[in-house]
């Protein structure tokens, strides 16, 4: 399914994702709205399905998890991720929410779980296709990089996919820098906003849940041979828990290096950049802000309506608990959105400029690029530090 909108008889396929969040709002909420698992479905079957309603919402594509999605996880874990975000369309108040499935899937997990009038099911592109795995085992050796961004409001001027758009850049693009040493999953459009319920359209795969998916993938890719991930988020409510993501998998597979780091663009390569190029002070950048905004000028300038972008830099500061892109003090909080922005935004999205966005994103590869390295060399000083018996290595080594 491409990026824009979709004609099919009478039918109109719009994208949810290019949408704003008070566009999502003014939505009528008999509106079907239909997350497909992968992409390759038949447009106007699926509009029959529905019964050819006059406008039918597409969600971004979920790209693995499912048997035969080249990365399978186990069905319970899978299915929660998916019903979380499904839910999270019903409390915004539609009545018309599914959940687009190969044929021949058999979502046992997911009848328990929602209602099986909400499921549809179709032929599907890898139906046919011969079997493929999720990296190729060919790439074993490199450091896997999974972005994650987020389908989530980003103000009055920019799309919900502002996340995964600036992350799966930055990934392909250290993906493309650095090829004998990484290699790109493909990006994950959801993850968790504890925040949902400030403004309209934000999707949220829930906490626990996130963690349950992340561990089971860095499971079964361990399983299978890999031993160098990057978790790497386009979206500051996820970073919390792939902390614990990282924690976990760290303790569940001793021979592996896992890591993550807070968004992207704020390591030293990024945070340098940043203070270059800005031309907002302090509190210009949190969301929808110069930064965001200047990526997308960059990315996605057809996605950005930039006659209605609203400064909001009114954030309630405090020495240690303030808003900015690399956050400062040692408070940590999540007090409600409400209180600090009545558009969605955090920051001056007037000052993003489309160069500002292509200097940023150099910058935010050049970084990733430069974790990988270190990726890379943290595993290998570490796996040398095992085979020579350091520590109690030595005593448990037959145990390795």
């Amino acid at each position: 399914m491409n990026s824009n909108t979709l004609a099919t008889r009478n039918n109109v396929f719009f994208n949810y994702d290019e949408m704003t969040w008070d566009a999502v709002a003014d939505l009528p909420r008999d509106t079907p709205l239909v997350l497909p698992l992968g992409s390759g479905y038949n447009l106007s079957l699926l509009a029959d399905q529905l019964a050819n309603p006059p406008r039918i919402g597409l969600l971004p594509a979920f790209p693995f998890g499912w048997r035969g999605s080249g990365l399978e996880l186990p069905e319970p874990i899978f299915f929660q991720y998916i019903v979380n975000l499904l839910n999270s369309l019903r409390d915004d108040g539609f009545t018309r929410v599914y959940c687009l499935t190969p044929q021949g899937l058999d979502p046992q997990s997911m009848f328990v779980l929602y209602p099986a009038s909400f499921i549809l099911a179709q032929p599907h592109e890898s139906t046919y296709a011969p079997r493929t795995f999720l990296p190729p085992d060919s790439e074993r050796g490199k450091v896997i990089l999974i972005p994650i961004g987020h389908t989530e409001q980003h103000g009055y001027h920019l799309p919900l996919s502002v996340d995964t758009i600036i992350i799966d850049s930055i990934a392909q693009g250290t993906a493309s820098l650095v090829p004998t040493r990484s290699w790109a999953m493909p990006v994950m459009p959801y993850g968790v906003s504890t925040h949902r319920s400030s403004f309209a359209a934000t999707m949220n795969a829930g906490g626990r849940a996130f963690e349950d998916f992340w561990v089971a993938v860095i499971d079964t890719l361990a399983a299978r041979g890999f031993d160098r991930f990057y978790l790497m988020s386009g979206h500051g409510g996820n970073s919390s828990f792939l902390v614990n993501i990282v924690k976990y998998a760290g303790e569940r597979h001793r021979r592996i290096y896992c890591a993550t780091a807070w968004l992207h663009t704020s390591g030293k390569i990024g945070s340098a950049a940043l203070d270059k190029y800005r031309t907002s002070q302090i509190g210009g950048m949190g969301h929808a802000c110069e930064l965001e905004t200047s990526y997308l000028l960059h990315l996605r300038p057809d996605l950005c309506q930039m006659e209605r972008v609203v400064d909001e830099i009114d954030f309630v500061s405090t020495p240690d608990y303030y808003m900015d892109w690399i956050e400062g003090g040692s408070l940590i909080a999540n007090p409600p959105w409400d209180d600090d922005t009545k558009t969605g935004a955090y920051g001056a999205g007037s000052h993003g400029t489309a160069e500002k966005g292509r200097l940023w994103l150099e910058a935010a590869i050049a970084e990733k690029a430069a974790h990988v390295e270190e990726i890379h060399e943290q595993h290998e000083r570490r796996e040398k530090r095992r085979n020579e018996g350091y520590g109690l290595w030595g005593k448990f080594k037959k145990n390795k």
